[in-house]
């Protein structure tokens, strides 16, 4: 097997990976009643962990065997590839809109990291990573803070998917900088780093958590999946010295394959928003109250309140009366 060859394998391995972790982690949202954030009890949510892992372990050995052009696009099937997966194996069937947002999403975001050159790529000095980590720290408290502001929980959840993208990305960019930094002479002379882009990651791993909840699986992974890699490609153009292959015509390609992206985000958004009322709906049309309300009577509604104990009819026709008119 060539090298070019191994180095996709390995690229689609990871993207497998991921999308398997997705699918576990989305699945301990629905089901669990703990911490949304960090279920620490849940065995299934550290099999998402091992898994996250495993597709970090399995992309960085694909982009030693492959360039980064080829890569990181295949690593944009990630989406594509949750979603029959998960009709598959937990019966999570996904509709033509999310197919069609799905798809867009990661064409846009395939034809935006092909379009991206390293070549020119330099170091980052102590001030503009630290003064990086700390606007991408205030970037993701904004990004949290909206979420815990946003009424609607499918809302809320690709806020917080997007923080989350943002941290990994900011995690990937670290990454890159204290590999290019390290020697074998200092092993712990980028302790620093190391520390910041660990506390990056895992940010990123307990907002992703929390964004499957109340979402469902696709609408969040495409957010974290498109947002990574775009504020890791963004931070390489501005301050890495990368750029966009075939100069003036490639940026206006890498701005329409952004716009692409964008699009099938929105049209996964719009997707849960139209499904999530429908899901809290019986077959007989009455609406289902969500977030553990119990359904009320509304006015001019008759409520059969049952007989009271006793001969005190006239306090049981005074009941009666009170529930149909509305009052409390």
């Amino acid at each position: 097997m060539s090298p070019l060859t191994l180095s996709v394998v390995l690229a689609l391995a990871s993207a497998v990976a991921y999308a398997a972790a997705a699918i576990v982690q989305e699945r301990v949202a629905a089901s669990a009643a703990g911490p949304r954030y960090a279920p620490l009890r849940n065995g299934a949510w550290w099999v998402s962990v091992l898994l996250n892992g495993v597709g970090a372990s399995l992309h960085v050995a694909a982009l030693a065997y492959g360039p980064l052009s080829l890569v990181q696009p295949l690593g944009a099937l990630t989406i594509v590839f949750a979603l029959p997966m998960a009709a598959l194996f937990v019966g999570r069937r996904a509709g033509r809109r999310a197919w069609r947002g799905a798809l867009l999403a990661t064409v846009g975001l395939a034809g935006l990291l092909s379009l991206t050159s390293g070549a020119e790529a330099r170091s980052l000095t102590d001030g503009e990573r630290w003064l990086l980590a700390g606007a991408t720290f205030g970037a993701v408290a904004v990004l949290f803070t909206v979420a815990r502001l946003a009424g609607r929980s499918v809302l809320r959840s690709v806020v917080l998917a997007a923080a989350a993208g943002v941290s990994f990305g900011m995690a990937s960019v670290l990454t890159k900088s204290v590999a290019e930094e390290w020697t074998p002479r200092a092993p712990l002379a980028e302790w620093t780093g190391l520390l910041v882009l660990s506390a990056f990651a895992v940010t990123g791993l307990l907002l992703s958590q929390a964004s499957y909840r109340g979402a469902g699986l696709a609408a969040p992974l495409a957010t974290v999946t498109v947002v990574n890699p775009v504020v890791a490609a963004a931070v390489g153009v501005t301050l890495f010295g990368e750029g966009f292959r075939y100069g003036a015509a490639g940026t206006a390609a890498a701005v329409v394959c952004g716009a692409v992206a964008a699009g099938g985000l929105v049209q996964l958004t719009l997707d849960r928003l139209t499904a999530a009322p429908e899901s809290r709906t019986v077959s007989s049309g009455a609406p289902v109250a969500s977030d553990g309300d119990a359904p009320r009577p509304e006015v001019g509604q008759g409520v059969d309140v049952g007989a009271v104990p006793g001969t005190r009819a006239d306090l049981e026709v005074e009941v009666r009366s009170r529930a149909v008119a509305g009052r409390p």
